[in-house]
């Protein structure tokens, strides 16, 4: 391979190494992959982990709530972005696994970090997790827990810039939708006292309204709709909320005339709804900077773990409410 790009061995090493103590031009790295590339040359994971005394795999625990667009994307570019600094990105579906015998199944593939979405993962299986040689762990959700970093999603966030906007909007009477769907009550319930906490201390009402994701669910919430005599809701999301508007819709009811509705996202089909959905904008983190932390967490283990407040959230008002 070193003949093949003209170059030494020791460059060829440290190209597919990703070697960042040496310095080595753009061009003689694209000559070194080319090579590898006409010469069929696949790196050795288990050869290059015994070298480096650890792996390169970052493990990502598949969430255990329904997964929306939003999120995909984040996840998306978190994947590319650890991919480009030569991290293996492996999703382990531990199905009906959880706390800490989810952790002993993660520990056993030997991963060099762990970034856990939503909740349940606690410190004695962040300390399962080092023990077995994770240098990183990463906890995404709405609790910091003990040993492991921490990006913190304040959905309360989210329910409190609805419930202001819809009161700034001269709603009084509101309704939030809470999924009945398993896995999303760490998400709905602080979108529930978010909403709560902005209308304390005012004349308007909250009332909390279990919905599943179906259109049968939906019809039936609206045929009750006119004697809860709620004038707008906070739909949680963009898709639940497109699900209630129709059904609302269907039952006779105005959108935003008898009826004000605000989800959550900001998804493109929002805006192609009529009347257009308004919506509370969620700004994740960059999956470049996530990445950048984990990189940051390998590279030393030994420092205290750092906790950043990760969600922002702003109301994009449109035709709806």
């Amino acid at each position: 391979m070193a003949r093949l790009a003209g170059v030494s061995r020791a460059t060829v090493s440290y190209v597919l190494n990703n070697t960042s103590a040496v310095r080595i031009s753009e061009p003689t790295r694209r000559r070194v992959h080319e090579a590898a590339k006409e010469l069929g040359y696949v790196p050795h994971a288990a050869a290059r982990s015994l070298r480096a005394g650890h792996s390169r795999m970052v493990l990502m625990p598949a969430p255990s709530f329904p997964v929306g667009p939003l999120y995909s994307q984040f996840l998306g570019d978190l994947q590319m972005a650890l991919g480009r600094l030569d991290y293996t990105v492996v999703q382990h579906g531990s199905v009906g696994l959880h706390g800490d015998e989810a952790a002993r199944a993660w520990a056993e593939l030997r991963p060099v970090a762990v970034l856990m979405p939503g909740s349940g993962l606690c410190p004695k299986g962040v300390t399962v997790l080092k023990r077995s040689g994770a240098r990183a762990v990463v906890t995404l959700g709405p609790e910091a827990v003990e040993g492991a970093h921490a990006l913190l999603m304040d959905h309360e966030a989210v329910g409190y810039s609805a419930g202001a906007h819809l009161h700034e909007r001269g709603r009084r009477r509101i309704g939030v939708v809470v999924p009945e769907e398993d896995g999303l009550e760490s998400f709905s319930a602080p979108r529930l006292e978010g909403v709560r906490r902005a209308l304390h201390g005012t004349d308007a009402t909250v009332t909390a309204l279990p919905l599943a994701y179906e259109e049968k669910s939906a019809a039936g919430l609206a045929a009750r709709w006119r004697a809860l005599g709620l004038d707008a809701v906070f739909a949680y999301n963009d898709e639940y909320a497109m699900l209630l508007m129709r059904a609302l819709q269907d039952e006779g009811l105005r959108v935003p005339t008898d009826t004000a509705v605000i989800g959550a996202d900001d998804l493109m089909l929002g805006r192609l709804l009529r009347p257009r959905l308004s919506t509370v904008h969620i700004e994740l983190p960059s999956g470049r900077e996530l990445a950048e932390l984990v990189d940051r967490a390998v590279r030393n283990p030994g420092a205290a773990p750092e906790t950043h407040k990760v969600l922002g959230a702003s109301v994009v008002h449109r035709e709806s409410s």
